[in-house]
């Protein structure tokens, strides 16, 4: 199965409070050896580099459990949802399914997933970082292991930059340019292109709508507080975002149907040529190697008060209603093992969740230059953020963000409003 780029594009996007992390430091497996025989059913979509992946580490868990076996379903990414929620509803789910990290908490929340905390092995959450582990916590426990993730840096065009007399772009996150110097660049990029193109693209279309709290986190703000319920979006940081991300538009530094309800995905703009720049996710490399003519490169998102990033990418969870709890957890412990993990990410373009690969690196296997620039980029997300992302009303906040965000960017409403417009919506979103 090819999974199209627009596909591929609608799937990623990017928890729990970072007080959650403590509890949660090590397991021990239930009493007695567990069996390793048995067969287990895993539902996912994927390109054919992921799946490619994951059929090999599946046969290496079979080799290495004699007696098991896992028998992959792969969908695609339009059906996947609606089938997995038809077989919740049937009481007939896989044993494990990949999720978005903006969607695991609305499964949590309604106690669809296993609660992993008695079958994983001690030590096991240590494995991680801890803005991964934070994406799978609901309530103090893990109800998934973190897979993978992603997030955006800027890629651009070369020559363009050039032309427009920006010789010089960030080569480590530290010398990210602050929004102020974004700007100036984005409007110099402005003044040289053709009247029909425009500095830049931003990736928020569709549920990547959650993409855009990397400015409020930029600004060192939150939607949720501590305690995910009440929220923190009108402050000073959130009237910071709404007012720099709404000036895109006024100001024509963004193409009018980038908006979140575009069908023009940001990386789509790209790929045509009508913006020199744009915010987009590892994943995209291997295409944007075979199709994109022109010479191209990477730098880092800006800055404000700190950096940030989205985390995007994939989490595997174990559906609640399944008859092998033990072997499931065998398996997800076996797919986030080292070997494992950097065989898939680096074929993938994707970025580890392990602690010790992220310190030691991976090298993709298209544009290996490329690997630091997205990897330390990750390094800005912080447990607070993805703990939010997490969050089991995320998908209600997801449409209140949509529709907030879209009447200022497109709308007349202004700073104040749109801030409370959304607080409101957010509270309506976690009652």
């Amino acid at each position: 199965m090819r999974l199209s780029r627009r596909s591929f594009l609608a799937a990623l996007g990017a928890a729990a409070t970072p007080a959650a992390l403590g509890g949660c430091a090590g397991f021990s497996t239930g009493s007695g050896p567990a069996s390793t025989e048995g067969s287990l059913t895993f539902t996912t979509w994927g390109t054919d580099a992921e799946l490619a992946a994951l059929r090999s580490a599946i046969s290496a868990f079979e080799a290495a459990n004699d007696g098991a076996s896992v028998e992959l379903n792969a969908v695609p990414y339009e059906q996947m949802f609606t089938n997995i929620d038809a077989q919740l509803q049937a009481g007939n789910p896989p044993d494990v399914f990949r999720v978005p990290y903006y969607t695991f908490g609305s499964y949590a929340g309604r106690d669809q997933l296993l609660d992993l905390t008695p079958h994983l092995s001690d030590g096991f959450a240590d494995r991680f970082t801890p803005q991964a582990w934070a994406a799978v916590q609901n309530g103090g426990s893990p109800y998934g292991v973190p897979h993978h993730t992603d997030t955006s840096v800027i890629l651009y065009d070369v020559q363009a930059l050039a032309d427009a007399g920006i010789d010089s772009v960030p080569q480590t996150l530290e010398e990210a340019w602050t929004w102020e110097e974004f700007a100036d660049v984005a409007r110099r990029l402005q003044e040289s292109l053709p009247s029909d193109q425009s500095p830049f693209a931003y990736n928020w279309q569709g549920n990547g709508v959650t993409r855009w709290l990397s400015w409020l986190f930029e600004a060192d703000g939150r939607f949720l507080e501590e305690d995910l319920v009440t929220p923190a979006i009108d402050s000073d940081a959130g009237a910071a975002a709404v007012e720099f991300t709404t000036s895109f538009f006024r100001d024509n530094l963004v193409p009018r149907n980038n908006s979140i309800s575009s069908s023009t995905y940001a990386a789509d703009s790209w790929f045509a040529g009508t913006v020199p720049m744009v915010f987009a996710g590892a994943f995209l490399i291997p295409d944007a190697e075979a199709t994109y003519e022109r010479e191209w490169a990477a730098t880092f998102p800006p800055r404000n008060e700190r950096s940030a990033g989205d985390f995007g990418g994939n989490a595997l969870v174990a559906t609640a209603q399944t008859e092998q709890p033990e072997l499931v957890a065998r398996f997800l412990e076996f797919v986030t093992e080292a070997e494992q993990m950097r065989e898939f990410c680096a074929g993938s373009s994707l970025l580890p969740t392990r602690a010790d690969l992220v310190e030691e690196g991976i090298e993709f296997e298209v544009r290996p230059e490329l690997s630091q620039v997205f990897l330390q980029q990750s390094s800005a997300v912080l447990p607070q953020d993805s703990g939010q992302v997490a969050s089991p009303d995320m998908s209600s906040i997801i449409t209140v963000l949509q529709d907030g965000l879209e009447a200022s960017f497109l709308g007349d409403a202004d700073v104040e409003t749109t801030l409370a417009t959304l607080s409101d919506g957010i509270e309506a979103a976690t009652q």
